[in-house]
């Protein structure tokens, strides 16, 4: 069964690897956002089974959107994954303590990224 993923990141590099990665190696379906508002707005419209969020982003960070996301009955079960280059043991306990799904660190493999989001998740890709 496809699934369907949102990639929240400001980076359009990134997301259009992530994306093209996803797109390869799974049958998911796959939708961006270039910003926190925007992710918010797709999340609520659209039931999504995952979403990949970058933390470091311009006016509204992922650990803002998260919370929002948190803040709706439509959006609060969504499995959120962090794309990050914070590896810093208090940036690490703080992730925990927001109960994300799991964390991919930047930089990653793109030709891996949809076997490491499917074992997060307990999903077969």
């Amino acid at each position: 069964m496809s699934k369907n993923i949102l990639i929240i990141d400001d980076e359009q590099d990134l997301r259009e690897l992530v994306q093209l990665s996803l797109n390869c190696f799974t049958n998911w379906q796959v939708q961006t956002a270039a910003t926190g508002a925007e992710g918010i707005q797709k999340a609520i419209a659209h039931p999504f089974d995952a979403i990949l969020l970058d933390i470091s982003m311009p006016n509204m960070n992922g650990f803002q959107v998260f919370e929002q996301l948190q803040s709706y009955s439509a959006t609060q079960a969504i499995p959120v994954i962090l794309l990050t280059a914070k590896v810093q043991p208090n940036d690490r306990r703080r992730f925990l303590e927001m109960n994300v799904a799991g964390i991919i660190t930047k930089p990653f493999a793109s030709e891996t990224i949809a076997a490491h989001v499917a074992e997060l998740l307990g999903w077969q890709t």
